[in-house]
């Protein structure tokens, strides 16, 4: 049931990883288009920033260190059985 959970809590934060990654490059283009002259949606992604983007940056942060507590005390647990 533990591993179970923390299988889909990882696969839920690669698919944050990824959503974040995309607004990362994004932003980037947007950046580089808006001071070449070339509209490429950054007034977009900054209405998209805070219902978006910031809670998926914080999301992975909490969940990176969700899962990381999680499988060290599946270790743990693991450890003292053989024990």
């Amino acid at each position: 049931m533990k591993d179970k959970l923390l299988n889909w809590l990882n696969l839920a934060l690669v698919a944050d990883f990824f959503l974040v990654l995309f607004g990362f490059f994004w932003l980037l283009i947007a950046v580089i288009g808006r001071t070449a002259g070339i509209p490429l949606g950054l007034d977009i992604w900054h209405q998209l920033w805070q219902p978006l983007f910031g809670p998926a940056i914080g999301i992975l942060m909490g969940g990176t260190l969700l899962s990381g507590i999680g499988s060290w005390i599946v270790k743990r647990l693991n450890l003292q059985q053989l024990n």
